[in-house]
């Protein structure tokens, strides 16, 4: 899923028969072509395709893990693959359409995300159904940055403003619909077919995706583009990896020495990437991460804030769904329209946000942002304790509300308030950095789940507690949650006062086509 800056499917379009634009040209939009409007619908319905896949597989979780008997380690890489594969690529799969042609790489990436989704459909095992998945978030990573930069090269300034108000709307419907589509394909067991449809779906609307952008999408490149890292990428994913892999396996393989080994070799590769990096930008000045970035303080600040927030995400949103449907016992579509109320509150919070409070208030926003949730948190803690295993959906409501408005508070300004004090021909990277950050948080926080859940849930059961057990997982995650967003709160205060006006369109008018990525998150 994804942060509504980047986020959770993208994709790039193409005109009919239009000549290509030519490798050290300039992106001039043509204000008179009406296909643009056409390219500007099938990059947001890939955008909409990818944002429902990050949201939809989570509710039918538990359902695959029963179908399938996929182990507690399997269930988090099915979500973590996704994502650390999505985030390892995400600034590549962005570089690869400056010099290649967007269009190209959208096209290539959606082409990708459809085969994955059928190999996802018709995974024969929990193994084959990982590594589809870990192949799907790969291809997101070429179709997803392609999308903003396709809407730039096709649409003057004067029109842009309209358009990343649409791309809003978008990212709230995705927000909403995903959880509920999950649920519903689940519940209906399509064809005898149980969750695969969750997957099937994204085949009619990729194949109709990559046919007319094929013929409406113009194609553009960057004047001067960066150069690919591939060997950063390369150490960026040993280093995930080093990570990821021991915590979600640990458990399940009694915690043996080799994980702690890999954990620690974690900061060996980090320090290793940082040295490259450096090098890097010495002899060409393409590295993967632009480490002059973290001399500006709230930029540091600010990808620390997104990163944790990612973390809160992923360990909050997998351990809810199995409480709910393991714990508790509630079917799919139960689940699913519990948490309608929590997006629609993150979308009303992130409008008001943006548009009335952050313009007169600034970074405090995010601050109450931040302790909102928290509070919402808090009050879960206590329903969930209060009620047991015979809470009721509406009684979910209240909490599930305040967490979302706080969630909305945070998510749609947090990208300005860190691109606020960056310097404009930096503008591209630092985007595709924050997005990457977020997407990575991710994987740590559905990682840590072995430790902070699963470890609850068995060691409880051990001791007779029942389905009472999931229960005690889900408000030990909590009370991790709660505590992080008191630190994402504390790291705000390094956040500027007041943000300089609109970044993303801002620093997308002024920065050369090469610098212009910033990503639609999913």
């Amino acid at each position: 899923m994804t942060s509504p800056t980047e986020p959770t499917a993208s994709a790039e379009p193409k005109a009919p028969k239009a000549p290509a634009t030519p490798a050290a040209a300039p992106d001039i939009p043509a204000t008179n072509d009406r296909r643009r409007w056409f390219a500007l619908a099938i990059v947001m319905t890939a955008a909409f395709m990818d944002l429902v896949d990050v949201t939809i597989v989570n509710v039918a979780l538990p359902t695959i893990q029963h179908d399938e008997g996929a182990t507690t380690g399997q269930i988090q890489w099915i979500t973590a693959g996704y994502a650390l594969a999505f985030a390892a690529l995400l600034i590549t799969g962005g570089r690869l359409g400056d010099i290649f042609g967007r269009k190209r790489l959208f096209l290539l990436g959606i082409a990708g995300f459809t085969v994955a989704s059928a190999l996802c459909g018709f995974a024969a095992n929990p193994e084959m159904l990982v590594a589809s998945r870990i192949l799907q978030g790969g291809m997101a990573a070429m179709m997803v940055p392609q999308v903003l930069s396709i809407v730039h090269a096709t649409f003057p300034a004067h029109e842009r403003g309209k358009v990343f108000g649409l791309f809003g709307a978008i990212v709230g419907l995705g927000a909403v619909t995903g959880p509920l589509l999950g649920a519903l394909l689940t519940e209906w067991n399509i064809a005898g077919l149980e969750w695969r449809p969750i997957f099937l779906i994204n085949l009619p609307v990729g194949i109709a995706a990559l046919i007319l952008g094929a013929r409406v999408i113009s194609e553009s490149k960057a004047p001067k583009a960066l150069k690919l890292d591939l060997v950063g990428v390369v150490l960026v994913t040993l280093a995930m990896l080093a990570l990821v892999y021991p915590l979600t396996q640990g458990r399940e393989n009694g915690w043996p020495l080799w994980g702690f080994v890999m954990m620690a070799s974690s900061v060996a590769i980090g320090v290793a990437l940082i040295a490259y990096e450096k090098a890097k930008t010495r002899r060409d000045g393409s590295p993967l991460i632009e480490l002059s970035l973290f001399k500006v303080k709230s930029f540091a600040a600010g990808i620390a804030v997104q990163t944790v927030f990612g973390l809160t995400m992923g360990i909050f949103f997998l351990t809810w769904t199995l409480y709910m449907q393991l714990g508790l016992g509630w079917s799919a579509l139960k689940a699913g329209v519990t948490g309608v109320p929590f997006s629609i509150a993150v979308s009303v919070a992130a409008g008001i946000s943006v548009q009335k409070l952050v313009p007169r208030f600034g970074r405090k926003v995010l601050q109450a942002g931040a302790l909102t949730m928290a509070a919402g948190v808090l009050v879960y803690v206590y329903e969930s304790g209060h009620y047991g295993l015979s809470i009721a959906a509406w009684q979910m409501a209240l909490p599930l509300v305040v967490m979302g408005l706080g969630m909305g508070l945070i998510v749609a300004p947090l990208t300005d308030a860190i691109l606020s004090e960056v310097p404009r021909e930096h503008a591209g990277s630092a985007s595709g950095l924050i997005n990457t950050v977020m997407q990575m948080g991710n994987a740590l926080g559905l990682s840590l789940v072995s430790v902070i859940f699963f470890n609850v849930v068995e060691d409880h059961m051990k001791q007779g507690a029942g389905n009472a057990a999931f229960i005690d997982g889900f408000h030990s995650s909590l009370l991790w949650a709660a505590g992080i967003l008191v630190g994402i709160f504390l790291l705000m205060f390094a956040l500027p006062r007041k943000a300089a006006g609109d970044t993303t369109e801002a620093s997308a008018e002024s920065a050369p086509d090469d610098e212009r990525r910033p990503e639609l998150v999913g």
